[in-house]
């Protein structure tokens, strides 16, 4: 049996979607329309005239106003829709209810490994971290000297050495938002249970002092933890020397950890979209979303950042805050970013990308109402700033950017153990130490980036599997990755240069 031309996502929709490229003059069976012109994939059709001014609608919620005056049948898209301030009811709590959690006993499991402070991994590697953009090179490398093999062969249970890098650390406020946002980030990754070990390289004269880190957050130096300065040591080929002797010290005592069976509420996951498309908030997301309630149940947490991306469907989430506390906390986090953005002159609709508009996003509303399907149905039960320790169990909000390697960064700071990243146009990225399961959207994307894809959520589309099965495959998919099946950004060797920590204020 053929699929319908276009999708209704819900009865009170003015517009639908297209599943195919449509041509002008096409009858729309259900919907009593002809197409007034041609309507890419993905894109949205008019089902009823929508007077300049009036709302459009899609899964049942505004994410526009007519521009001028639309016809059923027409495109509607970013020539003829516009953006404005309208009244949101935040209705806190409203909608929060008891998770439905499975009995301890029948409650999934992965082999992960366990650290000495009781934390779970899913991966076994050696970090070289950066205080400053100044050692950058000279961690790349330390982990260089591992590239081959042969020093690693030894050592099999050890997934590999990784320098994380980046471009800030000096040239800025000794204390503030960024400030603060890069020492958590770094101690988040010195600690996260990803690594059996780690070496942090710093130049010496840095604002960001390695001991000032070590001091704020109690950090000790031991077998597992070493720090340098390349002006103490003596250059970059004394640094890269000590450098690499540190890490052989290490591997000898991460090559003892086995993975074990350990519950699959241990496991923290990051809930991310990039390179999204029309498709994004009917397949990928969802599904994904289905997968966050399944762990949740299971006893797990889930992590929802990128702030800007859920600009415009916070109601959706502030329905489901736990508490009044947790409501408010999101709305401050709104309030934040609105004057954020006007104290730099931009807008929050500045968002969809060049590309989410090819994929037939047209405003930032209904991207938010997308990508907040990602987080299932359970309550919200805390809100954390970005790269803060996670400390809940459940569904949570973590605030930051939504530049995709930035949001990532302080998730896995905060100790998601995994990345699931839904995209629709093809984004390419991996994010070490956690592993990233990448979930296309549809199906033609999915053919042409077979490679880089480990799920094809386009089934849904295509009538072949429902949200509720493909939720169950990205579960156990999760749960595979946990225990260590590698995923294709893995295997396409990503990773390495997706470490980029959210910098705010003046470079100085």
């Amino acid at each position: 049996m053929s699929l319908p031309l276009t999708l209704r996502l819900n009865a009170v929709d003015n517009v639908v979607v297209a599943r195919q490229d449509i041509a002008p003059e096409t009858p729309i069976d259900g919907e009593g329309i002809v197409t007034r012109a041609a309507i890419p994939a993905g894109h949205k059709i008019a089902t009823a005239a929508i007077p300049v001014g009036a709302p459009v609608r899609k899964y049942g919620q505004i994410i526009g106003f007519a521009a001028g005056p639309i016809a059923a049948g027409d495109h509607v898209h970013v020539h003829n829709v516009e953006l404005h301030d309208f009244a949101r009811d935040y209705a806190i709590g409203t909608e929060a209810v008891p998770t439905d959690h499975v009995p301890m006993e029948e409650r999934a499991t992965f082999q992960g490994y366990r650290r000495s402070d009781g934390r779970i991994g899913t991966r076994n590697y050696i970090g070289v971290l950066t205080s400053v953009n100044c050692s950058a090179t000279v961690a790349r490398q330390i982990a260089r000297a591992f590239e081959d093999g042969r020093l690693l062969a030894p050592y099999p249970h050890v997934d590999g050495v990784v320098a994380l890098t980046h471009s800030t650390g000096c040239g800025m406020a000794d204390s503030g938002e960024g400030y603060d946002n890069l020492q958590r980030v770094l101690w988040g990754h010195a600690r996260h249970p990803n690594f059996a070990g780690v070496v942090m390289v710093g130049l010496g004269c840095e604002v960001n002092q390695i001991d000032f880190l070590l001091d704020a957050y109690g950090i000790e130096r031991g077998p597992a933890f070493q720090t340098m300065n390349i002006q103490t040591t003596g250059g970059t080929r004394r640094t890269v020397e000590y450098g690499v002797a540190l890490v052989r010290d290490m591997l000898a005592e991460a090559d003892r950890s086995r993975r074990e069976t350990v519950p699959a509420s241990e496991l923290v996951v990051a809930l991310q979209c990039g390179g999204s498309d029309g498709y994004s908030g009917i397949t990928a997301n969802p599904a994904l979303g289905a997968a966050a309630d399944l762990l949740v149940r299971h006893g797990g947490t889930v992590v929802l950042t990128e702030t800007p991306e859920i600009y415009g469907a916070e109601h959706l989430l502030t329905r489901r805050a736990a508490s009044h506390v947790v409501g408010e906390k999101l709305v401050e986090r709104i309030r934040w970013w609105e004057e954020y953005v006007r104290r730099h002159g931009g807008r929050m609709d500045n968002n969809p990308s060049p590309g989410n508009k090819r994929g037939g996003l047209t405003t930032i509303l209904e991207k938010s109402l997308g990508a907040v399907a990602k987080a299932g149905t359970t309550s919200l039960v805390d809100v954390f700033r970005y790269a803060e320790p996670i400390t809940a169990k459940g569904f949570v909000f973590m605030d930051g950017p939504g530049y995709d390697p930035v949001g990532t960064t302080g998730q896995i700071a905060g100790g998601c153990q995994i990345v699931c990243f839904t995209t629709g146009r093809g984004s390419v990225s991996g994010f070490k130490p956690a592993p990233c399961l990448k979930l296309a959207t549809n199906t033609a994307m999915y053919r042409r980036l077979e490679e880089d894809m480990d799920l094809n959520c386009g089934a849904i589309l295509d009538g072949t599997a429902t949200v509720e099965e493909m939720g169950e495959r990205i579960f156990a998919l999760i749960l595979e990755t946990a225990s260590g099946r590698p995923t294709r950004s893995e295997a396409q060797g990503f990773g390495d240069s997706e470490f980029v920590p959210w910098q705010i204020g003046a470079v100085m």
